[in-house]
């Protein structure tokens, strides 16, 4: 049965680099796994995606709607705008994390207000912190790697071994960082 699990967020928060980890370790568990990713205008602080399916025989990595398990979103409205891909009885786990987009920034628009408690009374929902939690840490770029961490304990993917991975796809610089960040992400789904 093949599983599909959308993450997404805005330019520079990591959300790819989380995606590459999570298909690396994915592959070496012997999945087929597929991965696609959109940038859009990620430079600019725009909208990214990335596409995961992964099972014992994946045609696509492309996720169709309605089709996702879990939506991991490192921004709160990003969580909203691709809920329309989760599956009825999925999961999100997104992170407490609000990046105003440009026309909010030159007051031409509001940033939406209630969008945990929407989301969060239509299906289960579990906010985390995540950038305070990488804050508290001393690494806030390891917010991404906190919500690795909730993402693997959300899909039982918990015997692989992702600190060999990070070991291996990091830098050695920011790896005690983001080993440290990896475990508050999973604990937060204990």
């Amino acid at each position: 049965m093949t599983k599909s699990i959308l993450l997404v967020g805005v330019g520079g928060q990591g959300t790819i680099l989380a995606s590459k980890l999570l298909t690396i370790g994915l592959g070496q568990e012997g999945y087929d796994v597929k991965m696609s990713e959109i940038h859009g205008m990620s430079q600019r602080g725009g909208s990214v995606s990335t596409q995961i399916r992964f099972g014992e025989h994946v045609n696509a990595p492309v996720i169709g709607l309605g089709e996702a398990e879990l939506i991991v979103a490192f921004e709160e409205e990003e969580t909203y705008r691709w809920m329309k891909y989760l599956k009825p009885g999925g999961k999100v786990v997104m992170n407490k994390f609000r990046i105003p987009s440009s026309p909010m920034l030159t007051g031409d628009e509001v940033y939406p207000e209630g969008l945990i408690d929407e989301i969060s009374a239509k299906v289960e929902t579990t906010v985390i912190p995540a950038s305070e939690e990488a804050a508290k840490l001393g690494s806030p770029q390891s917010m991404n790697i906190v919500l690795l961490g909730a993402l693997v304990k959300a899909m039982g993917l918990t015997d692989i071994d992702w600190e060999k991975i990070m070991k291996e796809n990091t830098k050695p610089a920011f790896l005690e960082k983001n080993l440290q960040a990896f475990r508050v992400g999973m604990e937060y789904l204990a």
